[in-house]
């Protein structure tokens, strides 16, 4: 846990350096991204105003000084987006919602010019669904339909008990899916009625992926469809 946590800020506080002067950023969810905000106040970045993924991410940016803005409000694109990711590969596709927040992930990250996405080194994977569920966020009323067109693409859905997303939806994380061509899998996820957003984030990919080491040092990624320079 040590180990894994010194990553993760050692990634956070390294994403600062992206931060251009005086722009509205946005800002995922989780905790990775936790040390990105406690990094914002510690370093006075400049950072005055954002667009979070989260009721979470608003109380804690709020509680830096930080002013929200609604994405709809916001000048488009936003010159960065920073977020955490459950897996990523090194063409800077991503598995993202362990905390149920991936729909408004999802917005706010095509919404953006740049995203830097902050991860330990247990997160990168050589391809993605080696350790991850995928998680979808479901219409209440459509689980049953959801649940079996999952399991007719190979997936094992599991709902995950007693929990909703900020907008008091289900969450259902799948296991087993073949993640292969990981932009097919989600466009066929986000096809199925009463899906909301998968958490394949395969069509907007990371643009830099910085990785947190456990001695401190970060590993710099650059995604692309060679593989990444390192």
């Amino acid at each position: 846990m040590i180990t894994a946590e010194a990553g993760k800020r050692a990634a956070a506080v390294a994403a600062i350096a992206y931060i251009p002067p005086g722009a509205v950023i946005g800002v995922g969810t989780g905790s990775t991204v936790t040390y990105f905000i406690d990094a914002i106040g510690e370093s006075g970045a400049g950072v005055t105003r954002a667009v979070a993924t989260s009721i979470d991410t608003e109380q804690r940016l709020r509680r830096v000084g930080i002013s929200l803005v609604a994405l709809e409000d916001a000048d488009k694109p936003l010159a960065l987006y920073v977020d955490g990711a459950d897996e990523i590969d090194f063409l800077g596709r991503a598995i993202k919602g362990g905390g149920g927040a991936h729909t408004r992930e999802k917005r706010v990250a095509s919404a953006s010019t740049a995203w830097v996405c902050i991860v330990d080194d247990g997160k990168p994977v050589d391809h993605l669904g080696i350790r991850a569920p995928v998680p979808l966020e479901v219409e209440s009323t459509a689980l049953t339909e959801v649940v079996a067109a999952v399991t007719a693409l190979g997936g094992s859905p599991e709902l995950r008990a007693r929990i909703l997303t900020d907008s008091g939806n289900p969450l259902v994380d799948v296991h087993g899916l073949d993640l292969f061509d990981p932009l097919r899998m989600e466009d066929a996820l986000e096809a199925i009625p009463g899906v909301i957003a998968c958490g394949i984030f395969a069509r907007r990919r990371a643009d830099v992926i910085l990785v947190g080491r456990e001695d401190g040092s970060v590993l710099t990624l650059i995604p692309n469809d060679e593989g990444s320079s390192r």
